[in-house]
């Protein structure tokens, strides 16, 4: 009598274990050269299998991904999978010489991670020198099976990722910059996926067109991949609505024009009009600047066309006429735009997709500056920066210095000593009128220093922008962990005043953030990544065209698993999977000017 309703309860686990059921993915990524032209100069690109954008990377969350990297080219490679958390797999995190060495010449390395808690965008992109201007990508990570977004399903998902191109060799152009110490020269033009768009000489034909029907709702995923640039984005005549925000949902927001810092990813509803207009509808996207240092001022753009049927009863031979409607973008400088569109991001804070910031007293207080200083010109060298010294990126005054030595191995073999240092300053040494005139000495001192936390640690990071060099933006980006935007504002960051105005209730939950030119930000997160013990080690990196700035620690833990083989760079090749050392988190400052 009871085998029906066993037999029907087996079924019922099986079918829901299906809905959850992860799968692993697989992925080969070959690195290869590949003549590009654009803008009627062609040159030898740097691609993976050839793509410009290079492949898109979906999966559910929950999944597994191997991605086989084989390296065809003679520059060393790494790969960063920005914004997935790399929960216990900090060893696929990408950076190079902090968590692993790059992919030499005819070398291949098998990215091993799983998605651990996430949906939304995301992307990939080289992470090493400049090699991200060509080699990037989109990832879209759905929601698990059974699963549905928090708002109505779209018709259609379209990636669109913002990127550069060089006419020149960007590898030549990074290299001239940090030789001479100046910024270096900006890119020809900025590309909608991979496409200058009409605006450019010599790029009518190389224009992205999204072609869409009438009455229906897009789910557009945008990216900004490009070097350093910040972009206003809008389409002519039509109104975007925001619902995610670096893979984390947002309360809806209805806008005409949004911003997009290198490294953030914007999710938007486009809901078409119901009737097929006829007219096309220009898209275009063009550079937020503050800073004093010349960057690309072009606009890139594409069209937004309407599927337009032509009736059996008009004649075929005369099509009707289209008109091209154009958007109209704040001014290059807009602070105005940038704090207030800031500003009015919401986490949803609901009980399936809460805000889970640290409130009250938080464990650890940081107050970091960040701008460009100067370093020493070289002897025997002639340098372009300010009164014949280089330009040098800086946090709290340090800039830093590339290790010969990864830090996640060094750590691993428990040979720190010479490779990086746990003194990192939480406060600037020498505080000053930091939106104000700038000090007389503007040198910058120089090391790879970390910051140690216990685990499980509320942080709260203050991030001011400095004059020294001109106030700008800084959009910087944490490595295995989000976090929230409890505050920002201009000028000084005042602590016994701006932590009252703090938002503790439903704070926008980012990855990358900017830093307001000649204002600040203040951020809160727990340095919570499951499975860890002791300590927990983060980087700051400021990864300017000049110098770089970064900050490391690690998370320790007794050994949890046998090493896999595989670990680029490893004496013995037995480390892709560390005994004791499990993630590291890492800031990168995209800011170059």
């Amino acid at each position: 009598m009871d085998t029906m309703p066993s037999l029907f309860l087996l079924l019922f686990m099986f079918y829901a274990g299906t809905l959850d059921a992860s799968i692993t993915r697989h992925y080969k990524f070959e690195i290869k050269l590949k003549n590009v032209t654009k803008l009627c100069h062609t040159r030898s690109v740097i691609t993976v299998n050839g793509q410009l954008p290079g492949p898109k990377v979906i999966a559910r969350e929950g999944d597994r991904l191997l991605i086989k990297v084989i390296n065809h080219v003679s520059n060393n490679v790494t790969l960063h999978w920005h914004g997935i958390r790399q929960l216990q797999t900090a060893w696929a995190d990408g950076p190079a010489y902090i968590t692993q060495c790059p992919i030499q010449t005819g070398q291949t390395y098998v990215y091993n991670f799983t998605v651990v808690g996430q949906r939304g965008t995301f992307f990939w992109h080289a992470h090493i020198s400049w090699l991200r201007v060509s080699l990037y990508g989109p990832i879209v990570i759905l929601p698990k099976l059974g699963v549905s977004y928090p708002f109505a399903k779209p018709y259609k998902e379209v990636p669109i990722i913002f990127g550069e191109w060089f006419n020149a060799d960007p590898e030549a152009v990074i290299a001239q910059s940090l030789q001479t110490g100046a910024g270096p020269n900006v890119s020809d033009a900025y590309t909608i996926n991979g496409l200058p768009g009409p605006l450019y000489n010599c790029s009518t034909k190389d224009t992205f067109k999204l072609k869409v029907k009438p009455g229906k709702t897009y789910l557009l995923r945008l990216i900004n991949a490009a070097l350093n640039d910040e972009l206003f984005f809008r389409i002519a005549n039509h109104s975007l609505t925001i619902v995610d925000v670096d893979g984390t949902y947002v309360k809806p927001i209805t806008t005409n024009t949004l911003l997009i810092t290198p490294g953030q990813t914007t999710n938007v509803l486009l809901h078409t009009k119901p009737l097929a207009p006829t007219a096309r509808f220009l898209m275009a996207a063009r550079p937020y600047a503050t800073g004093l240092g010349t960057f690309d001022n072009t606009t890139t753009a594409g069209f937004l066309e309407y599927t337009f049927r032509i009736s059996s009863t008009n004649n075929a031979t005369s099509p009707p006429k289209f008109s091209l409607f154009r958007p109209r973008l704040p001014a290059l400088n807009d602070t105005t735009f940038a704090a207030n569109f800031a500003g009015r991001l919401r986490s949803l804070a609901t009980a399936q997709f809460p805000a889970n910031v640290p409130r009250g007293a938080v464990d650890r207080k940081f107050f970091f500056t960040v701008g460009l200083g100067t370093s020493q010109c070289p002897a025997k060298q002639t340098c372009q920066g300010p009164n014949g010294t280089k330009f040098a990126a800086s946090v709290n005054n340090v800039s830093f210095v590339l290790p010969t030595t990864a830090l996640l191995q060094a750590h691993f073999l428990g040979k720190s000593k010479g490779v990086y240092t746990t003194d990192f300053p939480a406060n600037p040494q020498f505080p000053f009128n930091y939106t104000g005139t700038p000090p007389n000495n503007t040198f910058v001192s120089n090391g790879t220093k970390t910051v140690v936390l216990p685990f499980n640690t509320s942080v709260e990071l203050v991030m001011q922008d400095t004059s020294i060099q001109g106030v700008e933006s800084h959009p910087l980006h944490l490595h295995g962990f989000n976090f929230f935007v409890v505050g920002q504002g201009s000028g000084n960051y005042n602590p016994a005043v701006d932590p009252s105005k703090f938002n503790l209730v439903d704070p926008v939950e980012r990855n990358t953030v900017g830093v307001p030119a000649g204002g600040w930000v203040a951020i809160r997160f727990f340095a919570d990544n499951p499975d860890v013990v002791k300590n927990q080690i983060w980087e700051l990196d400021e990864s300017s065209a000049m110098d770089r700035v970064e900050i490391s620690l690690a998370i320790c833990q007794n050994a949890i698993s046998p090493p896999v083989s595989g670990y680029p760079g490893m004496p013995n090749g037995n480390l892709e999977r560390p005994l004791r050392l499990l993630s590291i988190a890492r800031w990168t400052h995209y800011s170059v000017h």
